[in-house]
């Protein structure tokens, strides 16, 4: 588990993270959002004691990870693929976290064979591509089999079969009882892979909550339905505190149910030919969620 609790970090007279309190719990692949500049980076950073904050505390299952004197036995992490000596091979870059951290040797070879790095674990990293750095970070952050694991953007460079292959394993890793904590701007694959966001803006907290409850929030959620008496029904749902705006050939319908928009349908005799619920995109959420946290928005200021 990951707690932080009242933490600010600045640099200076900048704030990166103010007063920002979280709980990331295990059992789920939580997603970390939120715009550019918006703290996330500087949150892993703390997490991992790589920096330390102004004020406030940051705990990973009760301690501070300073405190830990192995590592990666608690926590596996990829903050950034590249950032590894391009000179060494595969498995002697492996094999040095290992003996730093007090790790079987056996565990290198057991997780280049998870990442499906075995056939290059001789060559030198320097001639990965992007997507084999990722993939040798994700075997990196699994060597000492930890509790918790942190990743920040761990789908840059991976081509589609590497996309569902990490999806697929961070399920598996929350299933374990783990903590994983994933930062991504890649909101379609967050929605096939997180079942619980954290999003903050300016370094602050916006939201945390359910997948569920999150794509909930977009304005397009509400009902679709299409009858061939517009007007009449929308004279019924307006009476009822719904807003009713045409689009297309439907009307689209927020403030009131499925259910409520077809019962009152049915009772006043108003025919339906399509009748649907609809929810918004994580896409289209997160945009509406963090509008008033973009500090460089495209096409300047509005």
């Amino acid at each position: 588990m990951i707690e932080l609790h009242e933490v600010t970090k600045r640099y200076g007279a900048a704030t990166a993270v103010h007063r920002l309190t979280l709980t990331v719990r295990p059992g789920h692949v939580t997603g970390f959002l939120g715009p550019n500049g918006a703290g996330k980076s500087t949150t892993l950073r703390l997490i991992l004691g790589l920096h330390r904050p102004t004020s406030g505390t940051v705990t990973v299952d009760g301690r501070p990870f300073r405190e830990r004197s192995r590592g990666l036995r608690h926590v596996g992490a990829l903050l950034d693929a590249a950032d590894v000596h391009g000179g060494r091979t595969a498995r002697a870059h492996l094999r040095a976290l290992a003996a730093s951290n007090r790790i079987p040797r056996a565990r290198v070879d057991a997780v280049l064979g998870d990442v499906g790095l075995t056939s290059a674990a001789r060559r030198r990293i320097g001639g990965f591509s992007l997507g084999m750095k990722q993939r040798l970070g994700i075997a990196a952050a699994l060597l000492g089999d930890p509790p918790v694991l942190l990743f920040d953007e761990p789908f840059n460079g991976l081509d589609p079969e590497g996309v569902r292959w990490v999806r697929g394993l961070f399920r598996r890793l929350a299933a374990e009882g783990r903590t994983v904590f994933v930062s991504s701007h890649l909101m379609s694959e967050m929605a096939h892979t997180a079942d619980h966001f954290v999003v903050i803006g300016r370094g602050k907290l916006i939201a945390e909550q359910s997948l569920a409850e999150f794509a909930a929030r977009g304005a397009r959620a509400g009902v679709a339905v299409r009858t061939p008496d517009p007007v009449a029904l929308t004279s019924l749902l307006t009476a009822q505190g719904g807003a009713v705006r045409p689009e297309g050939d439907a009307l689209a319908v927020t403030g009131l149910t499925a259910a409520q928009v077809g019962e009152l349908a049915c009772a006043h005799r108003v025919p339906l030919h399509e009748l649907l619920t609809r929810t918004a995109s994580l896409e289209e959420a997160f945009m509406e969620l963090t509008a008033d946290s973009v500090d460089y928005p495209a096409g300047g200021p509005r």
